[in-house]
């Protein structure tokens, strides 16, 4: 198991600074810029695309502040080759993108959407083309609309239809594409998803919520096994949103309450591919999620990882709660702590 930051994405709202430069991160250290295929490339139903979860969800009134919707976005779909010249003319080596599940496979299983394929092999020609690596994120939270009608996430046979589709995407894209990242953030679109419903598919169940996720970290490993099979000399990793947790005060109680944030929103997904199972210990509620759990499903939650990707944002002063379910905190947002905010607050 190596994990090591192998990609770092430059935010929008990274602060401009002198203290640092490139070779203080060694000469291994890989920059790149990264984008989803949601939010940029636009023409969301052209060439025989099927709907996803996020074009229903941004298409409801009231979901998305102003009504937004991606349904255009950047319109990388049509502007990848003069957007891919400028990433050269930047000197920039290094792109992740993510599939969109949904153009190539309309209705998640099933009947392939071939021109959604040539926009990706096209995609892949011109980043070598133009001297950029590729690297390839099979799912950035746009499941097919037609797989969230048959319970989505939620579903236990999403871990065939993912599989399918990882193996799909490996068969196609794997004799150019070596570096592969299986979810993004499966924290975020499962609780805000699932549990929030403040995500696509905007639903709000406890239940829902813990099958989502066993079924997603279950993913986690069979589309690590998918890519290992059908790409030769892949380098695999998955990526997980993170915080540096702190306790509001020095008191057992918000410990306690910091200690169990930190296995929901840090380990939940990291230490069952490692073999450790789910952080139970940390976080008793947990054991609701053995429910949902079948006979052989703690060694398929398990796959040797070539790197782990971070994305970190803030960190996180929490303090117990006694009115939040299962964790027994909450989270002090940064206005009531008078900390200083970014434009992402």
């Amino acid at each position: 198991m190596i994990l090591k930051t192998s990609l770092i994405d430059i935010g929008a709202y990274a602060p401009i600074t002198n203290d640092y430069s490139k070779t203080d991160f060694g000469t291994d250290f890989v920059w790149g810029v990264s984008s989803s295929a949601h939010q940029t490339e636009g023409a969301h139903l052209a060439d025989g695309k099927g709907p996803s979860i996020w074009d229903d969800f941004s298409n409801k009134r009231g979901s998305i502040a102003d009504n937004a919707n991606a349904n255009d976005a950047c319109l990388f779909y049509y502007s990848f080759e003069e957007d891919l010249r400028l990433m050269r003319e930047l000197g920039i080596k290094n792109f992740r993108f993510s599939i969109s599940w949904s153009r190539i496979l309309p209705h998640g299983t099933g009947e392939i959407n071939y021109l959604g394929v040539s926009f990706y092999h096209r995609l892949i020609d011109a980043c070598l083309e133009n001297g950029i690596e590729p690297w390839i994120t099979l799912y950035h939270w746009d499941l097919p609309l037609a797989l969230e009608r048959k319970g989505g996430w939620a579903n236990r046979e999403i871990i065939h239809w993912f599989e399918e589709y990882a193996m799909l995407c490996g068969k196609l894209f794997g004799d150019r594409v070596k570096n592969w990242m299986v979810l993004n953030e499966p924290m975020v679109f499962t609780g805000a998803g699932y549990f929030f419903g403040v995500h696509a598919p905007g639903k709000k169940s406890m239940k829902a919520f813990l099958a989502s996720v066993h079924h997603a970290t279950l993913c986690q490993a069979i589309g690590g096994r998918a890519i290992r099979y059908t790409v030769r000399n892949a380098r695999i990793g998955t990526t997980i949103s993170c915080s540096h947790i702190t306790p509001r005060r020095e008191n057992a109680a918000d410990i306690k309450a910091a200690t169990k944030v930190d296995a929901l929103l840090n380990r939940l997904f990291v230490e069952p591919f490692l073999g450790l199972g789910y952080p139970t210990h940390d976080l008793p509620g947990l054991n609701l999620i053995e429910k949902y759990m079948k006979p052989g499903d703690d060694q398929r939650m398990v796959f040797n990882f070539d790197f782990l990707g971070i994305q970190n944002y803030t960190r996180e002063i929490v303090q117990y709660s006694m009115f939040t379910p299962i964790v027994r905190a909450k989270i002090i947002p940064a206005e009531k702590r008078k900390a200083n905010l970014t434009a992402m607050k």
